[in-house]
């Protein structure tokens, strides 16, 4: 075999790994919004949902951050920033969000903005100018969240706009965290620490001693899906998935892919759920998509 058949084989391998791991991951996020919707409607809490996601996914990391030890590059400053913005008033957000509106929103208000809000933080905090084609990716953006809201006024789903609200601020809270993750390089093990344990140890107590729980009410089903999806699948496999699909395919690519969590998610959430959206719905999905395309992959 010759060095470039060798070489060839090596980046076909990496082409399928990254793609198959961005693949997967746009996949597990958008069932998470199925899941998390169907949770939020169950005889489960929004505190339940918390207390699986920094509870259980936890005890899965407290072995990765005792091992590597990541308090000891890491400020307490910038450690409890990094706590707070993925802390349980980001996620009490997110899953109030789902009382109100339909999992499809989710995918819009927080995947979708996720890239217009990102812009917006690094203008006011950090001065970076937006280029022409990224402004008018966060136009489309717009106008398919625009759109998304009439789309549920005609479908009389009145309140969804409060569900709207909480998503995009989940949303800001979130890119907040990508902003100073990548201004401050956090690592996979920081990640973990004050997303995982540090939430943990301050959360649980408080949702054990007094928060209400509908967790002895729950039928099995609904315990083992949200334990999965709450507390292992997205915070620790999609981490770990992400990572994988960046260094093989680059972040800009898996950017992309990502880009096709609102739809699929729409698309999951009439399957299992039964939300059908309509026609300023799909639409609006139409629009959306291709902003997030443009935001994701256009340089500065």
């Amino acid at each position: 075999m010759t060095v470039a058949s060798t070489a060839l084989l090596i980046d076909r391998r990496k082409l399928w790994v990254g793609t198959s791991a961005a693949c997967a991951v746009s996949l597990i996020w958008a069932t998470w919004l199925v899941a998390s919707r169907s949770g939020a409607q169950s005889s489960l809490t929004v505190y339940d949902l918390a207390a699986f996601r920094y509870g259980i996914s936890a005890v899965f990391a407290l072995p990765f951050v005792l091992y590597f030890k990541p308090w000891r590059t890491m400020s307490i400053r910038r450690m409890g920033i990094v706590t707070f913005l993925l802390s349980p008033v980001y996620i009490l957000f997110v899953f109030s969000g789902f009382l109100y509106a339909p999992a499809a929103h989710g995918g819009i208000f927080m995947n979708g903005a996720l890239p217009a809000i990102t812009l917006l933080i690094g203008w006011l905090w950090l001065s970076e100018r937006a280029s022409g084609w990224q402004l008018l990716g966060v136009a489309l953006i717009m106008i398919g969240a625009v759109l998304a809201v009439v789309d549920t006024t005609q479908l009389d789903i009145a309140d969804s706009w409060i569900g709207d609200l909480m998503f995009l601020t989940g949303g800001i809270f979130f890119s907040g965290y990508l902003v100073v993750g990548r201004l401050w390089q956090v690592t996979t093990s920081q990640v973990l620490l004050c997303s995982s344990v540090l939430n943990a140890l301050l959360y649980m107590p408080i949702w054990y001693w007094l928060l209400p729980s509908g967790i002895e009410q729950a039928t099995e089903g609904q315990l083992v899906l949200q334990v999965l999806y709450q507390g292992l699948i997205p915070g620790l496999i999609g981490l770990l998935l992400v990572a994988t699909a960046a260094r093989n395919i680059g972040s800009a690519t898996t950017a992309a892919f990502m880009a096709s969590v609102p739809a699929l998610g729409t698309v999951l959430s009439i399957v299992y759920l039964g939300e059908m959206p309509g026609f300023l719905g799909w639409l609006s999905l139409l629009i959306l998509t291709p902003g997030i395309l443009i935001v994701a992959l256009v340089k500065r």
